[in-house]
């Protein structure tokens, strides 16, 4: 395994997953895995990529450089090169999280310096420009990221916010400095480590400047970000005859269908409304689920009674909804609760037959992968065709695979769970 990647949570695990798979023309991508959680066997020894997928992201600061420093144990014997810590395109975290304290960790056990830090994806919008992150035309802070229900993002500010959460000095790396090329772009790189940062907020607005970062670090062991960062690195391996370029294995997946839906974004609410206007969907009844009248069960029940007919069972609610929910059960508490509930909905699901499972939110997505991949006994998802940008098709098991697709609360297009469904039988 030539890269490996530590992501902290599900959906971010899938999309830089489909980035190093894709790679770039001509050269192409890696052959890649997705893990959920941190595998107690070795990996395929053909893979030449491995993401382990957590969910740290909203954990306590301990609790995610362990798990973090276990996940790169497990990656360096499987004799990975380049490790990359990744985290949400939108950075999202609090004054006390856990982004900064685990890139130290991880820097420390890598022995790094001068590692960079770049969460741009502009493909789906997200730039970083005189180190500030934006969400296409808006800065973070009023992206609506501001009232993300768990890792409220209010400072747009990367070197600022990350200043918060670690000891270690932060640099910057110009996007002019970036326009200028690789010579320039390495020569920035040492004199900010000679100056005695440790993390370097890179600016990227475009794949270009990714690329030109890519090439720049390709002799780096550690670096941080979003699944943009990870855009040029597989052909640097592909270039130095390391690899082959063929990242992505496609095998449809045909049977019934259910999409769970367990993100409050915006996108997220409008592909519920549109899902709506043509197929049946359920609203979760939060309260009853903290009361446990609403169970797998009755999720199951109205599922299967509507096979065929791409249902959504959904607890996706606006910000003050979900505001009013928190203060009344606690937030942890409600979190829990239907992370549970969607994992044990997904398992009974396989059982009943179900091989086609679109997933909507970070969270959800975590719980309902390993929830999956543990009952199956698998912990490799094999990668597919990409639905939208970051979001690919991923397959569990072999004889009777189940395709999944875990989405970001902020990707995918309107109509992204129909199309995800049609992709996963491989029609389009």
């Amino acid at each position: 395994m030539l890269i490996g990647v530590i992501a902290d949570d599900f959906t971010g695990a899938s999309d830089i997953a489909n980035t190093l798979a894709k790679g770039v023309p001509p050269e192409g991508g890696l052959r890649t895995a997705q893990f959920a959680g941190i595998p107690n066997v070795p990996a395929d020894p053909t893979l030449e990529a491995g993401v382990i997928s957590l969910k740290s992201r909203s954990a306590a600061v301990q609790d995610a450089i362990k798990e973090s420093l276990q996940a790169l144990a497990w990656l360096r014997q499987q004799g990975c090169e380049q490790i990359i810590f990744k985290y949400c395109s939108t950075f999202d975290s609090t004054p006390e999280g856990n982004i900064g304290p685990v890139a130290d960790a991880l820097a420390d056990a890598l022995n790094a310096n001068g590692v960079l830090v770049c969460p741009a994806f502009p493909t789906t919008g997200r730039t970083v420009y005189q180190g500030h992150l934006f969400v296409f035309d808006k800065l973070l802070s009023e992206s609506g990221m501001q009232h993300h229900p768990l890792t409220p993002m209010t400072d747009p500010d990367l070197r600022r916010w990350l200043g918060h959460q670690t000891t270690s000095r932060v640099g910057h790396l110009a996007l002019k400095s970036v326009l200028a090329g690789v010579h320039e772009t390495k020569n920035i790189l040492s004199a900010e480590m000679m100056n005695g940062n440790r993390f370097i907020v890179a600016d990227a607005v475009t794949d270009d400047d990714l690329l030109v970062l890519g090439e720049t670090v390709a002799d780096q062991p550690f670096i941080t970000g979003g699944s943009g960062i990870a855009l040029g690195l597989p052909r640097n391996f592909i270039r130095a005859g390391k690899a082959e370029g063929d990242g992505v294995q496609f095998a449809a997946c045909s049977g019934p269908e259910a999409i769970l839906a367990g993100s409050c974004s915006g996108a997220t609410l409008g592909q519920v409304a549109l899902h709506a206007k043509k197929h049946p969907t359920l609203a979760i009844d939060v309260p009853g689920v903290m009361s446990d009248t609403v169970t797998a069960a009755n999720l199951l029940a109205f599922i299967k009674a509507k096979r065929g007919l791409a249902p959504l069972v959904y607890s996706s609610g606006t910000p003050e909804e979900v505001k009013d929910l928190q203060s009344k059960y606690g937030r942890e508490a409600v979190s829990a609760k239907l992370d549970a509930l969607f994992a044990t909905t997904a398992q009974q699901l396989v059982e009943n037959g179900f091989r086609r499972i679109v997933v909507a939110g970070g969270e959800t997505s975590g719980a309902v992968a390993k929830a999956i991949t543990d009952q199956l006994d698998v912990s490799a998802m094999t990668l597919g065709p990409e639905i939208d940008p970051g979001v690919p098709m991923l397959t569990i098991g072999t004889d009777e695979p189940v395709a999944l697709a875990l989405k970001s609360g902020n990707f995918g297009a309107e109509d992204f769970f129909a199309k995800a469904l049609q992709i996963m039988e491989g029609s389009s």
